[in-house]
């Protein structure tokens, strides 16, 4: 099929684009031009010797393959008609060409944000050292428990212990997530009620949750609460459940006398009655006889205690206490 006098054939499709990429107006409308300057004949399409006139082509048409350039611009490029276009020249001189977008690349290690946390499962016994030798627990990924009554030192121990650490080592207390609760919250000393009991036993399981997420991305914890024998379903074996059979418990139990000079230097809702510190004191002592290592730091600052803490726990691991 042959197009209209003064119309060039549609030039072939070019790789990459569509059938008409690179076909300006002109060659639909006759006479339109694309940019500035005079209007002239659009150039003739490689291998299209014009069209016929009344007798056949034009005495002095160029080769088929030689295009002559058309009036006003200059002579194209001898090349292949489906070559692909010199370097740094668009195919289709008049059209806005896209560039090629870059595939996505997968985020740096250096971005933040991307840090893959593996999930906390229930924390097992830590690996008992070898026959001949002594475990270091200051070296050893941990979770323990630090029991003891109000004034006990619980949480300067703890944190103390957990600075010292080789190894990455958060503090969980207890008290501080009870505390997060800001509007209603139910403070036992007003009162022992079921707000207040539910209100530990979700500062107890969140504690847990957090002991079992830092456990599995290699972080010791060190926890402290004031678990009572006389309630094993609750107390020490709550905890066990919340983070899992790995968990090492400690009992701080200095002297009653140490415990009343203590719990009178704290103040807010954590200082209590005297009665009650005796009451709290005398439900400890069933500790002794449990087969859970005691600690009677009376006579013991708070490094001294986080020293021989870290005794206690090597023999722990060597060999872990039935409970």
């Amino acid at each position: 099929m042959q197009h209209a006098v003064g119309s060039p054939l549609p030039p072939p499709p070019q790789p990459g684009h569509g059938p008409a990429a690179g076909w300006s107006q002109a060659a639909h409308h006759p006479g339109a031009h694309p940019g500035p300057g005079p209007a002239g004949p659009p150039p003739p399409a490689p291998g299209f010797a014009g069209p016929p006139g009344p007798s056949g082509p034009a005495p002095h048409a160029p080769a088929p393959h030689a295009p002559a350039p058309a009036p006003h611009q200059p002579a194209p490029h001898p090349q292949a008609p489906h070559s692909p276009p010199p370097q740094g020249q668009p195919p289709h001189p008049g059209v806005p060409q896209h560039a090629p977008q870059p595939s996505p690349q997968p985020p740096s290690r250096d971005t933040t944000g991307h840090v893959q946390l593996p999930p906390g499962g229930p924390v097992a016994m830590p690996s008992p050292p070898p026959a001949a030798g002594t475990a270091d627990a200051t070296a050893t990924t941990l979770a323990v428990l630090l029991i003891g009554p109000a004034g006990a030192g619980k949480t300067s121990v703890a944190k103390f212990w957990a600075e010292q650490r080789r190894v990455p080592t958060a503090h969980i207390s207890l008290d501080d997530v009870r505390e997060w609760v800001r509007s209603g919250f139910a403070d036992p000393q007003s009162g022992w009620n079921d707000h207040s009991e539910a209100q530990y036993r979700l500062a107890r399981r969140t504690c847990g949750f957090a002991a079992r997420n830092f456990l599995a991305n290699g972080i010791s914890c060190i926890l402290d609460d004031a678990v009572f024998p006389d309630r094993p379903v609750v107390g020490l074996g709550g905890w066990k459940r919340h983070v899992g059979p790995g968990l090492l418990p400690v009992v701080l139990l200095p002297g009653l006398e140490i415990v009343l000079e203590r719990n009178a230097e704290r103040s807010g809702n954590r200082r209590l009655t005297d009665e009650e510190v005796a009451r709290i004191h005398g439900r400890m002592a069933g500790w002794y006889g449990s087969g859970l290592p005691i600690i009677d730091n009376s006579q013991m600052d708070v490094p001294t205690t986080a020293r021989v803490l870290d005794d206690v726990l090597a023999r722990s691991i060597a060999s872990p206490p039935q409970w």
